[in-house]
C-alpha cells in the first residue's frame, strides 16, 4: 500500500466518507499547495488540544466556560438537553433557541452497554438544583434509544417542579406525504396542533 492509498484508507474511516470520496480527497490533497497542507496538518494535530468539552454544559469549546454558558444574554432558566456536542451547533444554527444547553454524551442503549450511569444525568440534576431552571427541553433524536433516554429523563425530572417538554417531530417542511415513513406519519398525527 502506497502513501496515497494509506491516506485514502484513513479518510474512509471517517463517518460519511466512502472509499471513492476518500480517494478523491487524498488525490485533491496531493495537488494542493504546501501552505494549505501545513495549515491543515496543524489543525488536525492540535484539534484535541484546542477543543474540549465545556465543564458546564459539555458542548465543544476553545474557552472555558463556553461562549453560550458565559453569555449573560441567554435565557438562564431553560436548558435544552441534547445527545452530543455537535447537536448544540445544529440547534444554534437555527437561531430559534436562546437558552442554555446540556450534553448527555450519548443515549441509553443497553445493547451497546450504555446505561444512565454512563451519561451526564447527575450533572444535569446538579445544574437544575443550583440554578433557577423552570423548563427542560428534551432534544434527543427520534430513535428507539433517543425515546428511551427521553422517557428516563422525564421520569428523573418528575419531582423537580419544572416544565419538561420535547421537541416536536413529524413531517419536514417541504416534504411529501408519499415519501414519509410510517413512524414519521404516526408522530405527525400524535403531535398535530390546532389551527
Amino acid at each position: 500500500m502506497n502513501a496515497l492509498e494509506e491516506l485514502a484508507e484513513s479518510f474512509s474511516r471517517l463517518p460519511g466518507i466512502g472509499k471513492k470520496s476518500a480517494t478523491r480527497i487524498a488525490t485533491h490533497l496531493l495537488k494542493a499547495d504546501a501552505g494549505f497542507l501545513q495549515r491543515f496538518a496543524h489543525q488536525l494535530t492540535t484539534l484535541q488540544e484546542r477543543i474540549k468539552p465545556c465543564s458546564v454544559c459539555g458542548a465543544y469549546t476553545e474557552v472555558e466556560p463556553c461562549w453560550i454558558c458565559s453569555n449573560p444574554a441567554r435565557e438562564r432558566n431553560v436548558i435544552c438537553v441534547v445527545e452530543q456536542p455537535q447537536d448544540v451547533q445544529t440547534i444554534e444554527a437555527s437561531r430559534e433557541y436562546q437558552g442554555l444547553f446540556h450534553v448527555l454524551g450519548g443515549v441509553i442503549s443497553p445493547l451497546d452497554g450504555v446505561g444512565p450511569e454512563n451519561l451526564s444525568f447527575g450533572r444535569l440534576l446538579e445544574r437544575i438544583h443550583a440554578g433557577n431552571i423552570t423548563e427542560v427541553i428534551i432534544a434527543t433524536n427520534p430513535t428507539v434509544e433517543g425515546d428511551t433516554t427521553a422517557l428516563y429523563l422525564q421520569r428523573l425530572l418528575a419531582d423537580c417542579n419544572l416544565t419538561v417538554t420535547r421537541l416536536a417531530s413529524g413531517l419536514p417542511v417541504g416534504g411529501d406525504l408519499e415519501y414519509a415513513d410510517r413512524l414519521t406519519l404516526a408522530r405527525s398525527f400524535r403531535g398535530r396542533t390546532t389551527l
